[in-house]
């Protein structure tokens, strides 16, 4: 959470998660807009920047006015799944409003990120190779 004396106070959430599958795997989880409804209920979200594999850019509005960021980072034998989210809230929001609203958002992505750790390596672990016919 960042504040200024002429810009309205912002929230910025960055989190990184490591997952054992490549990032084609972690992609294609963001790839349909409805899984974004669902991970993000309350915000409407429009691609700005669609990097494949890479990931995605969303500018954001709704209960946040911003943007937000997966960045899929091929490391190892997997992927560094990089969540960045600076926005406002709307209104006048008081300082606990705003430290209130920036845990949440910061719980939310690593719960997002830790769903699809579960889902998606399948119990695999990092090094050990995946099963045939899994994920990853």
């Amino acid at each position: 959470m960042s504040t200024s004396q002429n810009a309205p106070a912002a929230l910025d959430i960055v989190d990184e998660t490591f997952l054992a599958v490549p990032p084609s795997t972690v992609a294609a989880a963001f790839a349909d807009p409805r899984s974004w409804t669902r991970y993000w209920p309350d915000l409407v979200l429009e691609v700005y920047t669609d990097r494949g594999e890479a990931g995605l850019r969303w500018t954001v509005r709704g209960a946040l006015v911003g943007t937000m960021e997966v960045w899929l980072e091929p490391v190892l034998d997997g992927t560094v799944l990089h969540y960045f989210l600076r926005a406002v809230l709307p209104g006048s929001p008081s300082p606990r409003e705003l430290r209130r609203a920036a845990d949440r958002r910061a719980r939310a992505a690593k719960a997002i990120a830790l769903e699809l750790k579960e889902t998606l390596e399948d119990g695999r672990e990092p090094g050990v190779p995946p099963r045939a016919g899994g994920a990853g």
